[in-house]
């Protein structure tokens, strides 16, 4: 997400936050005697929390309280660049929904029941600057831890952090509406105070130091707190496994001479065994009768002869 997105986000948030939650104070009033718009006003406050963190969320975190982005600094969330951003958006947001404000009640003519625009003031405590700034440090701590912890990374908490965050914002209104009109926010308180003043109301601004002293001492707690409560991460709690050392490759050893080799064994010589001489017989030729009895004459002349 772009780095003038999550700006422009956290400007549209803080605007609204202003625009609805002093709107409604300045319509019902926060007497304390009045229940029915000391709730009203605990809830338009809560409410437009829950509604601009489902919304805007998921692109800037919906910080829109410079004293929750100082405990998101703090605690690693966001840069020191971001941190200075965040903050001038805020005030830049507030000081439009306080714009709004006054052209809708200057220009409608409706009767602020605030006097003072929804600014904060410590008429419910006596007008002393100690007795709030202890009501602002405390309320702001309550907030903030509950948003360090439901937003955290390792608790896993789910899609319920925005409801939880909007209950605990009216839970605080709740209690300090009647004190200090309950600031937690200084962007919500400098907005109203300064719309006031420039409308002729300048009372605001005397005391406007608390509501921005106490929010940013209450979340530098906070975030400390939770940092001291929490731990470490789990990534940093486990020890680190050095790599093994590479072995390096041995050098390949030299090729062996070679072992002198005996000297083959001539093969011996095949035997051949030895076919017999077939022996030829003879055949004598067989003689025809005539042939013998030329033979048999022959003899007997021979004999004949001998005897002679």
């Amino acid at each position: 997400m772009s780095i003038s997105k999550k700006y422009a986000a956290e400007f549209i948030g803080t605007m609204v936050l202003v625009l609805l939650g002093c709107g409604t104070a300045m319509l019902v009033g926060c007497d304390a005697k009045n229940g029915c718009g000391y709730l009203l006003t605990a809830l338009a406050f809560g409410l437009v929390i829950v509604g601009m963190a489902y919304s805007i969320g998921n692109i800037s975190g919906c910080h829109i309280n410079p004293a929750v982005s100082l405990a998101v600094f703090l605690t690693g969330g966001i840069s020191s660049a971001e941190f200075i951003g965040y903050i001038i958006a805020q005030c830049l947001g507030a000081f439009a929904g306080s714009g709004l404000l006054t052209a809708v009640f200057v220009l409608g003519d409706i009767p602020d029941q605030t006097g003072a625009f929804g600014s904060n003031g410590l008429a419910g405590v006596g007008n002393n600057a100690v007795a709030g700034l202890l009501v602002e440090v405390l309320l702001t701590f309550i907030f903030v831890i509950t948003i360090l912890g439901v937003t955290s990374k390792k608790a896993n908490h789910g899609s319920f952090a925005g409801l939880v965050i909007g209950l605990t914002l009216t839970l605080v209104h709740i209690f300090g509406i009647s004190l200090t009109g309950t600031s937690v926010n200084p962007a919500r308180s400098i907005g109203p105070a300064v719309a006031s003043a420039i409308n002729g109301n300048a009372a605001p601004l005397a005391s406007l130091w608390v509501f921005v002293a106490g929010p940013l001492i209450g979340a530098f707690i906070a975030a400390v707190t939770y940092k001291v409560l929490e731990g470490p991460s789990k990534a940093a709690s486990v020890p680190v496994k050095k790599p093994a050392p590479v072995k390096k490759p041995a050098a390949p050893a030299a090729p062996a001479a070679p072992a002198p080799q005996a000297p083959k064994a001539e093969p011996a010589p095949e035997k051949t065994e030895e076919t017999p001489v077939q022996q030829k017989k003879i055949e004598i030729p067989i003689i025809d009768d005539d042939e013998q009895k030329a033979s048999d004459l022959m003899k007997e002349i021979n004999q004949a002869f001998d005897k002679e």
